[in-house]
């Protein structure tokens, strides 16, 4: 019998697999997520050197945030669900903090006062992160009490989200402050609100956004309102972006005009176009086609966050992830929606192709908490 190895034996493909997946699995890294996440990444960082004018800088910057946001997403994966439980309370209340100091000591710019900066250091949003720590802190809150939750666990619940809420709201930041109350509110569907008070809360929304017509929002809010209402009411002024976002999405057609070859953008058309209307530029060079193809990524993210959903084992799991994906989905319908002239203007990027580090490196973050929900399962520690 020959002791020589034999190099014509084929490992059988289902063991291959079996040991890749044991690698990611001990790694806590889900490769599905990881693969749509690289695309997207990718993606974004392809269509914003046609945005940015083919600013070699700006294009660095923002592969530094995904470098950043990569390893942030990898050392979250590794943390369990239930140590995080444990530091959510303080997380939230050093978020809040922080949006505090933005209120009395915040950087200003283009007439809002969002960022904490330290000169030389960092520039931040503090707001950015409330989007991830909001709904994990509605998740530690829930998961403690009995389901459905009762009127006073609602209350409480709802308090909870209102602060962060009012407080970015003052920046003013419409639309962050609009995602973090999103972000609790799927937490608290998720736990099996009842619809009685879910009725009641839609019904309560009418004279609510009344009163926030006189009484929070800022004039130029109110024009950006009054502009979805009828964006030819000012076309060159608070109608123009909305305008000139429709009219490159338009003229893309089918396949596009090419990449770099846009119009809008390139020729200072389209205001704000590697922020929250990247994705005009996008329609403008690759089309419809190019549109449909970003859509499907994140469908296949979304079903991928809702299919962690439905396997994770623990209460404070299941809340956190179906609050983490709604989220995410919420972000990418309503930047699309005011993009294309379907939703008020609010100021929302375009998640993993606008250019913004803080939105980047929380967004990856928010990936990594799905991660370890998923790998850090009972069955993992058999494997």
């Amino acid at each position: 019998m020959s002791l020589a190895p034999n190099f014509d034996r084929t490992i059988p493909e289902g063991d291959v697999m079996k040991r890749r997946a044991t690698l990611l699995q001990r790694l806590h890294i889900d490769g599905p997520l990881l693969i749509l996440l690289l695309m997207l990444g990718a993606t974004g960082l392809f269509v914003l050197y046609s945005a940015g004018g083919r600013n070699l800088d700006l294009l660095f910057k923002q592969a530094s945030s995904f470098g950043l946001g990569l390893v942030a997403m990898a050392v979250v994966a590794q943390l369990e669900p239930r140590f995080m439980a444990r530091w959510v309370p303080l997380g939230y209340v050093i978020g809040v903090a922080l949006l505090v100091v933005v209120d009395v000591m915040g950087h200003n710019a283009m007439g809002a006062t969002r960022w904490i900066n330290i000169p030389g250091v960092i520039r931040f949003q503090p707001s950015e992160f409330m989007k991830l720590l909001m709904p994990m802190m509605m998740a530690w809150y829930l998961s403690k009490r009995s389901l459905p939750p009762n009127f006073k666990h609602s209350l409480i619940s709802l308090s909870l989200v209102v602060v962060p809420f009012v407080l970015i709201l003052d920046q003013p930041d419409l639309g962050t402050a609009m995602l973090v109350l999103a972000s609790g509110g799927f937490v608290l569907f998720v736990g099996g609100l009842q619809w009685r008070w879910l009725i009641g809360a839609v019904s309560a929304a009418v004279p609510m956004a009344v009163a926030m017509w006189f009484f929070v929002l800022h004039d130029y809010q109110k024009r950006r309102i009054l502009t979805f209402l009828d964006p030819e009411m000012d076309p060159l002024g608070a109608g123009w972006n909305i305008i000139q976002s429709k009219a490159a999405i338009g003229s893309g057609g089918v396949f596009g005009k090419g990449w770099l070859l846009g119009t809008q953008s390139h020729l200072d058309f389209l205001p704000e176009s590697h922020t929250d209307f990247i994705i005009a530029v996008l329609g403008e060079e690759f089309g419809m086609v190019g549109v449909c193809l970003l859509l499907v990524l994140y469908l296949l993210l979304i079903g991928r966050g809702l299919t962690i959903t439905v396997q994770a084992q623990t209460l404070f799991g299941k809340l956190l992830a179906g609050g983490v994906t709604m989220t995410f989905f919420v972000y990418v319908f309503v930047n699309i929606g005011m993009v294309s002239g379907l939703l008020p203007v609010v100021g929302v990027p375009l998640p993993f192709i606008s250019y913004g580090g803080t939105s980047v490196v929380t967004l990856f973050t928010g990936f990594g908490v799905l991660m370890s929900i998923h790998t850090h399962r009972k069955w993992i520690a058999q494997v």
